[in-house]
């Protein structure tokens, strides 16, 4: 579709452009707005506030100590594996002054997801909470991570505080198993081995990878999408561009439920709150609702970042529904398809309509929005500035307006590819840069896209991407099984359930629970199904291919949807 499309229909917005090149790296983002907004909040945890000096200032201390006590070059690889702390920017931000390439890793991974991971990326440093350290001692002998940074949640704040949060979560919430890693630095340890001490800036070219972003993409093991500093100051830029009229620079309290090791919330807090100087309320754990409602009480929030599930949680909480929502003039949904029930129970709570937009780890992951002051239920939006949407057939032939087929993207925040797999990237990207998303859709006259179906048969639950494969290849190791199948089914809190069909060898039993301990043992929990059904026989093609849409399509049926 051409540029113009759009452009005539929507002067405003998606005619302004972005220069993705306005900045050499997102360390030159980072040093202008810590300038900028320095005495301005940047990250709230605990009740504890760091503000942008303080974040440059002991990101700068942890990229010293990188560089002066550890052996690491510009270019290796580290796994940040944190949930949402006040240590996770510090590490981020100091592992990128130090010429790093940020893996961002799940804290809620399996030791074998984690081994995959590392040994794909080639890591050569951890860095993880305390609770999740055993693994790390089981992992860390397999894999090329020679460096081992252990934090606690509390160590960000005072020091009663963090003694007494520390305590509390080892000792009486038992959430620290005992762990073995010799080598391991503690982290306020290496901050105070580096304070201090003069470091080499990093100066990467904006064609140098940030981030290696882990997603399994359509099929497959997890890949590694490989974001450049240009991929993300332009998707920073696109998305200041929607927001600028909406937002006031140093004055903006966001709330930051969803993990910052994912994509969508480390795009938008990390590095677009950053060029406004926003302040980021990050919650840990998002699913004790009386703890966050309890955290939002004591904000005048003006923004709230979310998806489908959280919002049906919330507005289901009467405690929540009490909050004083005067300051909230932005509300934003990604991850997973908001339904329209949702959009509207939102609206009737809070008096914030939800803006909601569509992307991929692929995409930075922004790559259309709904405007805020023309949102239309039902649709992702139009594309955001510099950037082009088209829908193909399978021949890859473009189709007229109004017609469905596969959506194509195309602009500066578009990956590089995925890391080290050449056949996978020429797969999803082709030599113009238009990059194939397996998500089938249309464009509206108006311009606004629409998404209807998936091409491939990823599962997405509470806005994280799960793949039938691995879940097959799983299951498949469980003595007994000779066949399997994983599918998603609709559910009303996850938009959707992982449901598995297994097929016994002859003479042999498996049980629901054997599955279940298995999968949960190899597993994170949202990959783990909600359903298991034993079959005879599965549905396959005439060469042996199982039909996952035919089990699909009878599940549909069941539910009356079809």
């Amino acid at each position: 579709m051409t540029e113009n499309f759009w452009k005539d229909k929507y002067p405003v917005g998606v005619a302004a452009e972005i220069n993705p090149d306005q900045y050499p790296n997102i360390l030159a983002v980072l040093k202008e707005s810590c300038q900028r907004f320095a005495d301005k909040p940047a990250f709230s945890n605990l009740g504890k506030t760091l503000t942008y000096g303080e974040i440059y200032k002991l990101s700068g201390d942890f990229a010293a100590y990188l560089q002066k006590h550890t052996d690491l070059k510009p270019g290796d690889r580290i796994a940040v594996q944190l949930p949402n702390v006040l240590q996770y920017p510090i590490v981020v931000f100091g592992a990128m002054r130090a010429g790093l390439v940020v893996v961002n890793t799940n804290p809620l991974y399996t030791a074998r997801e984690m081994e995959h991971q590392f040994n794909d990326s080639g890591a050569k440093a951890l860095i993880c909470l305390a609770n999740m350290a055993h693994l790390a001692e089981q992992v860390v002998p397999k894999t090329g991570v020679k460096t081992v940074i252990v934090t606690e949640v509390g160590d960000m704040l005072p020091t009663f505080k963090r003694l007494l949060v520390n305590f509390v979560i080892k000792h009486v919430k038992k959430m620290v198993p005992a762990y073995n890693l010799p080598q391991a630095v503690k982290l306020n340890d290496a901050l105070a081995k580096g304070r201090g001490q003069s470091f080499s800036e990093a100066n990467p070219s904006n064609a140098d990878i940030a981030v290696l972003q882990y997603t399994g993409g359509t099929t497959g093991v997890a890949k590694g999408a490989m974001l450049t500093h240009r991929n993300l100051v332009a998707n920073m830029l696109q998305v200041k561009e929607l927001m600028g009229a909406n937002l006031d620079e140093g004055c903006e309290v966001l709330i930051a439920p969803l993990p910052l090791y994912h994509i969508y919330a480390f795009t938008f807090h990390c590095m677009a709150m950053m060029l406004i100087g926003g302040h980021n309320i990050l919650l840990t754990n998002p699913r004790d609702l009386p703890a966050v409602v309890k955290d939002l009480a004591k904000y005048r929030f003006t923004g709230f970042v979310g998806l489908n599930t959280l919002f049906v949680a919330l507005c289901n909480n009467e405690e929540f529904r009490k909050l004083d929502f005067s300051a909230l003039k932005l509300t934003v949904s990604g991850g997973m398809a908001l339904q329209l029930a949702t959009a509207e129970r939102w609206k009737e709570v809070t008096g914030c309509a939800i803006c909601e937009g569509f992307g991929m780890t692929e995409t930075s992951p922004v790559a259309t929005v709904n405007p805020f002051s023309a949102i239309q239920l039902g649709t992702i939006g139009i594309p955001v500035p510099s950037t082009l949407c088209k829908i193909i057939n399978d021949d890859g032939q473009e189709l007229a307006i109004g017609e469905i087929g596969e959506l194509c993207v195309k602009g500066p925040q578009v990956m590089k590819g995925y890391w080290q797999r050449q056949e996978a990237t020429d797969e999803i990207l082709d030599a113009e840069g238009w990059l194939k998303t397996g998500d089938i859709g249309l464009i509206q006259e108006d311009g606004y896209l629409r998404i209807v179906d998936r091409k491939k048969d990823m599962i997405l639950v509470s806005g994280f991407n799960v793949y039938p494969n691995e879940l097959e290849d799983v299951l498949a190791t469980l003595p007994g099984v000779l066949q399997c199948a994983a599918i998603g089914v609709p559910d009303e809190k996850s938009g959707e359930a992982i449901k598995v069909f297994v097929v016994v060898k002859p003479g042999e039993s498996v049980t629901k629970e054997q599955v279940m301990e298995h999968m949960r043992a190899n597993l994170t929990g949202y990959k783990v199904p909600k359903a298991v059904e034993f079959r005879d026989v599965l549905p396959t093609t005439n060469v042996g291919k199982i039909l996952r849409r035919e089990l699909r399509d009878e599940e549909l049926k069941k539910l009356g949807k079809k």
